[in-house]
């Protein structure tokens, strides 16, 4: 019933979006985190969904851990601000949530160009508009700005803002482990409009955890809460109809340390309907008195039916163009006492102010493919040598941290599994394996026209004063998809295809690598996954697919200068899949005239 509630809410908003979208232009942008361990889907409304028309975000889970993992943990996710205003009125601003209307979210960016995500590395500085010489705290860091009272935010009457601007920094780090399994949101928000009186701040999120291609993952979660550290927790309960997760997805919330804890008032509610009588009435004055500062704790979820909850902090008083900061993180791990472990790393992090030994940057590699083999080349370069970066936030004096190279290679996606190939270190320094650097590495007996997948790392030595292991930069967000194979003929004559016959009792799917697979958004083989390749192709030439009766099925058109093949999924042109039979094939070659004819089987 809620699945339909929520298809329902959204069929309505695409609608209202058509209209939306001729109105109020906003500088609409999303980015997904890649550095870490973690594939959240980041919105510069503030949201940690993308799974409308708003962002057009296509095939991609909201948040996903490990990656590659089809593991989702959340349908949507954002912060809430109450407050009472100087007239006494009780207002709530959302980024996003469930209501009973079509509108979800009420912060949107500027219609600016330059108000999109900003992307900033590892000590990288930026001069953003509205933040001079930003530099790069974590691995990767992503900066935006929204508002809740620009023309967008006041396209719905229901909403009445705050007006109320934000800055938001998103920290990833691609290691050690308990890093790379934490993504630190900071919050910057302040009024600029009216003094605002009982400030309550929220973390509102909805848990959908489960294995996203085995069935509805929503069904099954259950809320817990740590109020000792104040992390609020999704978990799958296991088995059921979408299997069982390997983590859970903790929120926890960091206060200013200039209010007293004892000060504060936390309130934590989780309920498992999407309005009133449930979790989120429609009403500010509701949402405030209820979820935002009631200072009510509820226990634990007890029986796994779904969930969402709310954490809230407050109170606090802010007059015009006063700026609060807050931070929150999402949390994952082995379990839950993973989960809990890396809290305990987040505090390390924060302790330090987030300046911790971090990874070399990640090599530049340059890929050349060959008849059944590849050659990948990393020469450091004027702007990018992880030989020579420094370390600040090393405890023990050494210059230059950097330690060697590692290669990998994976034949099912640009998120591994990976294998490793290769290790080069400095030799003769007394740290690794002392085998001596190198900068290029060739793999042959290659499989042709097949997709393969090579990473190149560099990681440092490690820090024995802080007892802080080597770092390793980030293998998928280096990965690269190689294609090996010979150039395309000059002219036609030799294409075949592969392979021939076809079988329909054989899993291509189960090779390695897989002659046949979904792509990145699924999981599961589908019957347009179906491929048989045409090779040999000359740059320009035309393909035609027939029946043995002469009915013409498919025409392919291909026109590439490197890649001598074209894939066909054995669907025709209407869609529809094709029969067990014999079939012929023509290819013209457009820049000769010449034509080649030939024929395959299909045995389904």
């Amino acid at each position: 019933m809620l699945r339909c509630i929520k298809t329902i809410l959204i069929l309505l908003l695409y609608l209202y979006n058509i209209n939306f979208a001729q109105i109020a232009e906003v500088n609409r942008d999303w980015k997904v985190t890649k550095m870490s361990q973690v594939r959240q889907v980041i919105t510069n409304s503030g949201t940690l969904c993308g799974h409308t028309l708003e962002f057009n975000v296509q095939g991609l889970l909201n948040c996903e851990f490990p990656p590659g993992s089809f593991q989702g943990y959340h349908g949507e996710g954002g912060i809430w601000i109450g407050a009472i205003t100087p007239d006494n009125d009780t207002l709530v601003t959302t980024t996003i949530s469930w209501s009973p209307g079509p509108l979800f979210w009420e912060t949107y960016p500027s219609e600016e160009p330059w108000d999109t995500i900003w992307v900033v590395n590892k000590g990288d500085t930026v001069d953003i508009p509205y933040w001079t010489n930003y530099v790069g705290i974590s691995d990767q860091d992503f900066v935006m700005r929204y508002n809740d009272y620009g023309p967008a935010s006041r396209m719905d009457q229901r909403h009445t803002p705050l007006y109320l601007e934000y800055i938001q920094t998103v920290y990833s780090w691609s290691a050690p482990k308990g890093m790379s399994e934490i993504l630190v949101h900071n919050y910057y928000f302040w009024p600029t409009k009216i003094d605002l009186h009982e400030v309550y701040i929220g973390f509102w999120l909805d848990p959908n955890v489960g294995i996203t291609t085995q069935g509805t993952n929503f069904l099954d979660d259950y809320s817990l809460y740590y109020p000792d550290i104040h992390l609020a927790a999704g978990v799958d309960g296991p088995g059921g109809i979408d299997g069982t997760c390997s983590s859970p997805i903790g929120v926890i919330i960091i206060p200013p340390e200039d209010f007293p804890e004892e000060d504060l008032i936390w309130t934590w509610k989780w309920g498992s309907n999407p309005w009133a009588p449930g979790m989120i009435p429609p009403l500010d004055a509701d949402k405030y008195r209820d979820l935002l500062s009631s200072g009510e704790i509820m226990e634990n979820q007890q029986i796994p039916t779904g969930s969402h909850f709310v954490l809230a902090f407050g109170p606090f008083e802010l007059s015009v163009g006063d700026t609060f900061h807050f931070t929150a993180a999402e949390i994952f791990g082995d379990g839950i006492n993973g989960m809990l472990d890396n809290a305990k790393n987040l505090n390390i992090l924060i302790d330090q102010d987030f300046k911790v030994p971090f990874p070399p940057p990640l090599p530049q590699i340059q890929v050349e493919t060959g008849n059944h083999r590849i050659r990948l080349i990393w020469e450091p370069t004027n702007q990018t040598n992880p030989e020579i970066y420094k370390d600040p936030y090393r405890a023990d004096d050494i210059d230059q941290p950097f330690e060697g190279y590692r290669v990998y290679k994976s034949t099912k996606s640009v998120n591994g599994p990976w294998t490793l190939l290769a290790e080069y270190d400095i030799p003769e320094n007394g740290y690794g394996n002392d085998l001596g650097l190198e900068h290029e590495y060739i793999e042959e007996l290659l499989l042709n026209n097949i997709e393969y997948y090579y990473s190149v790392t560099a990681f440092s030595k490690e820090d024995t004063v802080l007892n802080w292991p080597s770092l390793e930069s980030s293998i998928s967000a280096n990965a690269k998809t190689v294609v090996p194979g010979t150039a395309p003929p000059q002219s036609v004559g030799e294409v075949a295809v592969v392979p021939n016959p076809y079988r329909g009792d054989i899993a291509y799917n189960e090779y390695n690598p897989p002659w046949e697979k979904p792509p990145p958004s699924r999981q599961r083989w589908m019957e347009q996954d179906r491929r048989i390749q045409f090779i040999n192709l000359p740059t320009e030439c035309e393909v035609k697919i027939y029946t043995l009766f002469g009915n013409l099925v498919e025409t392919i058109v291909h026109s590439d200068p490197v890649r001598g093949y074209e894939d066909w999924n054995l669907t025709s042109s209407v869609g529809q899949a094709i029969a067990s039979g014999i079939y012929i094939f023509s290819v013209e070659d457009k820049n000769t005239g010449k034509v080649q004819i030939g024929k395959f089987v299909v045995i389904k």
